[in-house]
């Protein structure tokens, strides 16, 4: 039942024994499977995190909540791929997720607009200063220069 599960797609080890605990399996029995599995390769809280956190990257999400959601997962650690992108990348991609749910207009004269867009992007994880960034951003060619 558990490499089922993990054929699907990768777990965390918490996640997994959250879903067998759920079947009312041996909790000694599950230990056991879990750590035979992680002893083989097929079980990596580490893999796992990093393929979690570009997933949600390439989705435009920010950091703030990819953090969050990994450590509901039972990840305590950042994983490689989110520990190496820098806050200048960050502000990029909370632009371009700006971009994408709201094109880029000149937002200096409507606070209702800009209210509305960086709650969007609070939302997505984007710290404060990389909202405050994406929403500075008036136009394509000076996305462009910035980048």
């Amino acid at each position: 039942m558990a490499l089922r599960l993990l054929a699907r797609r990768e777990h965390s080890r918490f996640e997994l024994e959250l879903k067998l605990r759920q079947r009312k399996l041996d909790a000694a029995l599950i230990d056991r499977v879990l750590d035979d599995f992680e002893e083989q390769g097929w079980l990596s809280d580490e893999r796992f995190a990093d393929i979690y956190a570009r997933n949600r990257i390439n989705l435009r999400y920010g950091p703030l909540r990819i953090r969050a959601e990994l450590q509901q997962k039972g990840i305590r650690f950042v994983p490689e791929s989110l520990a190496a992108i820098t806050d200048r990348q960050w502000c990029e991609i909370a632009l371009l997720a700006r971009e994408r749910r709201f094109g880029l207009a000149d937002l200096r004269d409507d606070w209702t607009a800009r209210a509305k867009q960086a709650r969007f992007l609070g939302q997505r994880g984007f710290s404060a200063e990389q909202v405050e960034h994406a929403l500075d951003v008036k136009s394509q060619e000076e996305a462009g220069q910035q980048g």
